[in-house]
C-alpha cells in the first residue's frame, strides 16, 4: 500500500444485468455502468455525483466485486481484485469497506453495538476475545460514542446519526486504506449531516484514509472532496479537480446540476439558468447511440448522435467526455435536430 501511484485504478468497469421478460415487453439488458475509468490517490476523496439511476452505486459494489463486472479491472494496490478469488479477494477486501447509504438496513436489528462493531473483527479472526472488545471501545470512542453507554444498545434504541457511526466505527475496525461512502449521509438530517462529515474528514487526518464519496448532492460533495467525478446514465461525463468543477465546468449536464443548487438565503434573487434540460432520463436498457445526454442537451447536433464523445483533457487535471463543451463555443442552433434526435 506504500508503493507510489493511485491507491485504486478502475479502468472501462462494465456492469450489466439480464431483465427477464414476462410477457409484458420488459425484458432486455440494463447497462447499468459502461467504460468507467478512474483514480483514487492515497489519502484522497474523490467525490462521484450524478442523479438517482446514473450508476453510483453499481459502480461502488463493482469495486468491491459484490457483484463482479462484467468487465474491466479494479486495481487495487497493485493488484487486480477481478482476478482474486476465494481467501485471496477476502483479504484485499480487508483494506477496501463501504459505508451504506440507509444506517438503519446496513445494521442487524437483533444484534447489540458492541457484536456489530465486533463482526469484522471475527471474520478476520483478528486478535482473541478480550483484545477485539477492547478494540470495539477504542472504535466507539473514536466515532464519538461512549462505550458505556452505547455498547450494549440495539439499532432501534439508537438516532439515524448514531447509527451511522455505528456503520463507520464497523467499516474502519479493520484499518482498511479506503472507505467507499454510498450516499453515506442523505437520509440524515442537515445537522446531524454536517457532524458525520467532519467526522470523515477528521478520520482522514488520523487514519491517513481514502474516500470514494458517491452522492447527488453537488453541494454536499463540494465540502469534502479533492476531485469530483460526474456521472450520467452509466458514463462518466466529466472529471477534474473540485474546485474547477465548480467554477468553471465543461459539461452541460454539470452545469445544470449546479444551476439546481438550492441558495441557502430565501430572499436572495435566484440566478439565471445557464443550462436548462428537460425530460427524463432515457432508459438504460436502450441508451440513446452517440453521447448518452444528447437527449437531454440544449447543444446537440447530429454528431453527437453518430459519435460518441471520448474523454478528453482540456485543462490541468480537467477531461471532460462533450463534442461540444461550454469552454467553447456552440456549434449552430441545434434545436431542430433535437427535435428528430429524441424521438
Amino acid at each position: 500500500m506504500t508503493a507510489p501511484g493511485p491507491l485504486l485504478q478502475a479502468r472501462d468497469i462494465v456492469c450489466e444485468y439480464v431483465l427477464r421478460d414476462y410477457g409484458g415487453g420488459r425484458g432486455g439488458v440494463v447497462h447499468a455502468v459502461s467504460g468507467v475509468s478512474f483514480d483514487v490517490q492515497p489519502g484522497e476523496t474523490l467525490g462521484i455525483v450524478g442523479e438517482t439511476g446514473s450508476g453510483k452505486s453499481t459502480l461502488a459494489r463493482a469495486l468491491l466485486q459484490a457483484p463482479r463486472p462484467k468487465s474491466g479491472s479494479v486495481i487495487f494496490g497493485g493488484t487486480d481484485l477481478v482476478r482474486l478469488r476465494g481467501r485471496q479477494l477476502k483479504q484485499a477486501r480487508r483494506q477496501l469497506q463501504m459505508v451504506f447509504q440507509d444506517p438503519f438496513g446496513s445494521l442487524d436489528p437483533k444484534w447489540r453495538v458492541a457484536d456489530l462493531v465486533e463482526e469484522p473483527l471475527v471474520a478476520y479472526a483478528a486478535g482473541d476475545r478480550a483484545a477485539r472488545r477492547r478494540r470495539v471501545g477504542e472504535l466507539l470512542e473514536l466515532v464519538g460514542l461512549d462505550p458505556a453507554s452505547h455498547a450494549r444498545r440495539r439499532p432501534r434504541e439508537l438516532s439515524g446519526g448514531q447509527c451511522q457511526r455505528v456503520a463507520i466505527a464497523r467499516a474502519v475496525a479493520l484499518s482498511p486504506a479506503l472507505l467507499i461512502c454510498d450516499e453515506a449521509v442523505s437520509s440524515l438530517d442537515v445537522l446531524i449531516q454536517a457532524q458525520v462529515l467532519n467526522l470523515f474528514e477528521r478520520l482522514r487526518g488520523e487514519l491517513g484514509l481514502s474516500y470514494l464519496f458517491i452522492a447527488h448532492d453537488l453541494a454536499l460533495v463540494k465540502q469534502v472532496s479533492d476531485r469530483v467525478a460526474v456521472m450520467y446514465l452509466g458514463k462518466l461525463c466529466e472529471t477534474g479537480p473540485a474546485e474547477a468543477i465548480y467554477a468553471s465546468p465543461l459539461h452541460p449536464y454539470t452545469r445544470a446540476l449546479l444551476d439546481s443548487i438550492p441558495s441557502p438565503d430565501p430572499a436572495a434573487p435566484r440566478p439565471p439558468v445557464a443550462t436548462e434540460i428537460h425530460g427524463e432520463p432515457p432508459s438504460p436498457v436502450s441508451p440513446p447511440s452517440g453521447c448518452r445526454f444528447r437527449t437531454r442537451c440544449p447543444r446537440a447536433a447530429e454528431r453527437c448522435a453518430a459519435e460518441e464523445p471520448p474523454m478528453r483533457t482540456l485543462a490541468d487535471g480537467h477531461s471532460v467526455a462533450c463534442h461540444f463543451p461550454l469552454s467553447r463555443p456552440a456549434a449552430r442552433s441545434a434545436a431542430p435536430e433535437r427535435e428528430e434526435l429524441t424521438r
